[in-house]
C-alpha cells in the first residue's frame, strides 16, 4: 500500500500554500476556510513533500 497524504483540518488555517504548490492534490474549501486533500494517493510525492514543508502550522503529513 502506498503512502497517503492527510491534512489535520482542525489545525489548518486555510493559507492555501499547499493548494498553490500542488493543486492536483489539495483544494481550498472556501466555505470551511481549510485545505482539503482531493488526491490522497498517487500524487507527486516531491510536490507533496514541498507542501508539507511549506505549511506554517504543520498540519499536513503522510499516513
Amino acid at each position: 500500500m502506498g503512502k497517503k497524504v492527510f491534512i489535520e483540518e482542525d489545525e489548518c488555517i486555510g493559507c492555501g500554500s499547499c493548494v498553490d504548490l500542488c493543486p492536483q492534490v489539495f483544494e481550498l474549501d472556501e466555505e470551511a476556510v481549510v485545505a482539503k486533500v482531493i488526491l490522497a494517493e498517487g500524487g507527486d510525492e516531491g510536490c507533496i513533500d514541498e507542501a508539507i514543508e511549506s505549511c506554517p502550522v504543520e498540519c499536513i503529513r503522510w499516513e
